[in-house]
């Protein structure tokens, strides 16, 4: 079940930072050859080829952290393995059916386009703001991608495909969009450009006119859990599955998440509310000092957000009884602040929780304080108080 509320913009820890650049055992999208949950895109791009109808340019839309990077590398590299004459036919003229876009990370192709090393292709992100390539820009500039026109526009160097790819293409700058806009208004022969968008409307209208659109789906938990044990294989089954129902359908969240040491802290979080109508202050405080350090703060921000929308999604759809618990004692709790106030009530719970968590990172304010108001909020509500 996905929640009707939207989660509220997280973030990355450093402009453009990813959890494949900061965890060792979770491959970038181009290094990964691994992908579950998008068989029915991988087929239409594939059917597009064989049918000949290619469109020149692809958007790949969908969440954060589904795989839509990890989608489009696999796309690319199978554009680069299109060569005149290079395959086979089999008796009737045509080439042999590919079943997917696996590709085996000791193939060269696969290598070079790792390395970034292949002539005929390119990879545009957000530049680094600094000289030791800590942090990443907030947008990509037009100076990333004014060489996309003209290296699409060369011949390949290999006799096959040009192929760019811009993740994300939604973090363009309008500079940046107009100048990727004049090249899809002109697309080059043999060449594929293949935009990634987490929020595809945020792209200009004549971008998306242009474009074939795949707009991904959430993974289901199953999908997540069994992504979760390749790789974080550590993990105990019980962790797994709270993960994957916390990071709905995204495996970066649950990454993100499992780093984070967000099954704990979101434990935490539920044993606190569940002392309401009225909250136990000294376990208020004890957790309240933990959003202080590090990354805590905006994980149990981010956690109470999407619990309060679960909260409200359940109630409205009559599915409390339908969906497992992640932490003992949720589904009581959930019915009993559900009794306790109306569902309008907490959707304005929900927002002020989130437009103080915004406040709290633009302003750099109190991160202890931030918690206990938010806390405090929800304490109010639960109790049928108005809150000015």
């Amino acid at each position: 079940m996905r929640m009707f509320l939207p989660s509220p913009a997280r973030p990355a820890n450093g402009p453009g930072e990813t959890m494949a650049e900061r965890d060792p055992d979770v491959p970038h999208p181009r290094l990964n050859p691994y992908l579950i949950g998008h068989e029915a895109a991988e087929r239409d791009y594939l059917r597009a080829w064989s049918g000949g109808r290619l469109a020149h340019a692809w958007l790949i839309g969908g969440a954060r952290g589904i795989g839509k990077a990890t989608l489009a590398y696999r796309m690319a590299r199978y554009a680069l393995t299109q060569r005149d004459g290079a395959k086979e036919l089999d008796m009737f003229g045509a080439p042999p059916p590919v079943p997917n876009l696996s590709m085996s990370g000791e193939d060269p192709v696969f290598r070079r386009v790792a390395a970034l090393g292949h002539g005929d292709f390119r990879a545009i992100e957000r530049g680094w703001s600094d000289a030791k390539q800590t942090k990443r820009r907030a947008s990509i500039l037009v100076e990333d991608v004014r060489e996309i026109g003209g290296f699409l526009s060369m011949t390949p160097s290999e006799g096959g495909w040009r192929v760019v790819i811009i993740d994300a293409a939604d973090e363009m700058n309008s500079n940046a969009a107009n100048a990727v806009l004049k090249v899809l208004e002109e697309p080059p022969r043999r060449a594929l450009l293949f935009l990634i968008a987490h929020n595809p409307d945020r792209l200009l209208p004549t971008i998306r006119s242009r474009c074939r659109r795949v707009d991904l789906r959430p993974l289901t938990d199953a999908q997540v859990a069994a992504l979760l044990n390749r790789y974080q294989p550590s993990l105990a089954p019980a962790d797994v599955s709270a993960l994957a129902q916390l990071a709905d359908g995204s495996i970066g969240r649950a990454l993100e998440l499992a780093e984070e040491g967000g099954v704990e802290l979101f434990r935490e979080l539920m044993s606190l509310m569940g002392d309401l109508p009225r909250l136990n202050i000294t376990r208020l405080h004890a957790l309240a000092d933990k959003a202080a350090r590090g990354e805590a703060f905006r994980t149990l921000a981010d956690l109470l957000s999407w619990w309060l929308a679960r909260m409200v999604a359940l109630g409205e759809r009559d599915a409390l009884g339908s969906v497992a618990e992640i932490a003992d004692g949720e589904r009581a709790l959930v019915s009993r602040l559900r009794a306790a106030a109306p569902a309008g009530a907490w959707a304005e719970t929900w927002t002020a929780i989130n437009q103080l968590t915004a406040r709290t990172d633009g302003l750099n304010l109190d991160r202890k304080r931030s918690l206990m108001s938010m806390a405090m909020r929800i304490e109010a509500t639960a109790q049928g108080r108005a809150v000015a």
